[in-house]
């Protein structure tokens, strides 16, 4: 199949469920641009702060939902069991069920001042389900963390070029953020300035050459750097610099989707791959957030909507931002398929550097008309900003979930405990013994967050069969995924891992109970609920 094709019919679904779907959402949430926003009835001028503009906004946003997972996920996807089957979920996946979760998250924590989606649990399902869906949160968020910190010490340790334009990214942010919100130079000019820096750290990199530092110190420092990052106020380094991030990933997803109309290459991947795996429920776990993400609700209920400026840019942002992120998912797709010669040399690459390396390579290759020998390094680049993008983000969520299951309210004690814990995690290696159970984990907080909307529909008396219908999909997809998974460790004798799954299967059902529960006690009172 013409790889241009699949874009266009792609891009065709996006404007479809952008335009009509998501219209049917905020009319569903009750969007109201005269409601003022948490950014501004809780003004604090650390975390709640409005966006001087909601591209600003959409640039944190983006940046924080769209790590390397988007891209990670359908790779290996492809390689397990072909280019069909997941352009299918990639595409279908983000419009009717990703959009809805990350729109739903966004609105519901909006009106509810800001609150994290597991502390919006206590209010339409019960105080127990708070608690449990907030550990549950706390935990793959310190994993996340450890998980990227490693991740991101790593690639520095292998290619040293991609240190300065990373770290000097900081810097930069502070100087656009002091500008905008300080000295209130036009967004415009202040753009303009960051990606000229940020260009010229890019050229730096290439020509300089750095020793190589051990892990564990980078580690370290990259700890240290999520601790301050995620304190500091947030118009002052987290929205200018995930906004300036965005247009590294704009130029690469644009680059990239502009060299497969120029270089017109051919796709030479299977459609389908027969496997020992079924495509459900394991595709749809595998792929995650190319498609749909627990992740993306922590990261609407957690900072965006503590930045909103304003309702009416809910559905921009959290609606479209999933699509976006679709649509990277589905470059990712075609640079693995067109970009590389066929599938025995994406294994080959598989062995050797994994699904990064194999998208890096294709990505290279499919825009080679116009980056020339430079494009496997921007690629590298661009993903490695992303990851320190959800470094900090994940732990500034961190200390919201842990401050309000906790009490505490001093952000650096909480952050510092946060910190301590991932650090163990990442120093010691033991992610590397829990890490295979976060896909199906991510998956769960997508189905439980759906069922939140569920409650939240149902309590307020709006249509929520669509809903219902989309948690009862995921929890079932994401259960027989651990199953499955579990069955396997069970015989494998990875007694860990066999623990960990047990435990979310059991959380799963808790929570489905604790919603049936709710619901019978709202519907047994004569008057409507009030929160």
């Amino acid at each position: 199949m013409d790889p241009c094709l699949i874009i266009l019919l792609s891009f065709l679904f996006y404007f479809l469920g952008s335009s009509l779907y998501a219209r049917h959402i905020e009319k569903l949430f009750e969007i109201n641009p005269s409601e003022k926003t948490p950014a501004y009835t809780k003004y604090d001028g650390i975390d709640f702060v409005p966006a001087r503009h909601w591209l600003i906004l959409f640039g944190h946003h983006f940046s924080s939902i769209a790590g390397a997972a988007p891209i990670i996920g359908p790779v290996i996807a492809i390689s397990i069991w072909g280019w069909g089957p997941s352009i299918i979920w990639i595409v279908l996946g983000a419009v009717f069920i990703g959009g809805f979760h990350d729109f739903s998250a966004l609105c519901m924590s909006v009106k509810r001042d800001g609150k994290s989606i597991g502390d919006i649990a206590e209010d339409v399902i019960s105080i127990k389900a708070r608690v449990i869906f907030s550990i549950f949160i706390l935990l793959s968020l310190i994993l996340l963390v450890s998980v990227f910190a490693y991740l991101c010490a790593k690639t520095f340790v292998t290619d040293p070029h991609i240190i300065i334009p990373s770290l000097g990214l900081i810097p930069v942010a502070i100087l656009c953020g002091l500008l905008i919100y300080k000295f209130k130079k036009g967004q415009g000019i202040v753009t303009v300035i960051g990606l000229l820096l940020l260009f010229l750290l890019i050229l730096l990199g290439e020509i300089s050459s750095l020793p190589k530092i051990n892990i564990r110190i980078w580690i370290l420092l990259l700890l240290t750097y999520a601790f301050f990052a995620s304190t500091a106020p947030v118009h002052m380094l987290l929205q200018p610099r995930d906004y300036l991030s965005s247009y590294l990933l704009f130029f690469g997803i644009g680059i990239g989707y502009l060299g497969v109309f120029i270089s017109h290459p051919s796709i030479k991947m299977p459609f389908y791959t027969a496997n020992s795996s079924p495509i459900w429920p394991f595709l749809f776990v595998t792929i995650a957030c190319g498609a749909v993400s627990g992740f993306h609700s922590l990261i609407a209920s957690g900072t965006t909507s503590k930045q909103l400026p304003n309702q009416i840019y809910a559905k921009r942002i959290g609606y479209g931002a999933m699509i976006f992120e679709s649509a990277l998912s589905v470059l990712a797709l075609i640079c693995v398929c067109a970009g590389i010669k066929d599938h025995s040399t994406l294994k080959e690459i598989f062995t050797k550097g994994g699904p990064i390396l194999a998208f890096s390579k294709g990505f290279g290759n499919i825009s080679y008309p116009l980056l020339k020998r430079y494009g496997l390094s921007i690629a590298v680049v661009i993903l490695n900003a992303f990851i320190l993008t959800t470094l900090d983000t994940a732990t500034r969520i961190s200390r919201y979930v842990f401050s309000e299951m906790t009490g505490i309210k001093n952000r650096f004690l909480s952050t510092l405990i946060i910190i301590t814990f991932a650090g163990f995690l990442s120093l010691s290696g033991k992610w590397r013994a829990i890490w295979p159970t976060f896909g199906a984990s991510n998956q769960l907080i997508a189905a439980f967050t759906l069922l939140i909307a569920t409650c939240w529909l149902m309590i307020r008396k709006k249509p929520a069969k669509l809903t219902l219908f989309l948690s009862i999909f995921m929890l079932l997809t994401t259960i027989s995924a651990i199953f499955l998974q579990l069955k396997r460790y069970l015989r494998n004798g990875q007694k860990a891992l066999s623990f960990i799954s047990l435990a979310l299967i059991i959380t799963a059902i808790f929570m489905s109970l604790e919603a049936i529960r709710a619901l019978r006690r709202f519907y047994k009172k004569t008057d409507r609920i009030k929160i």
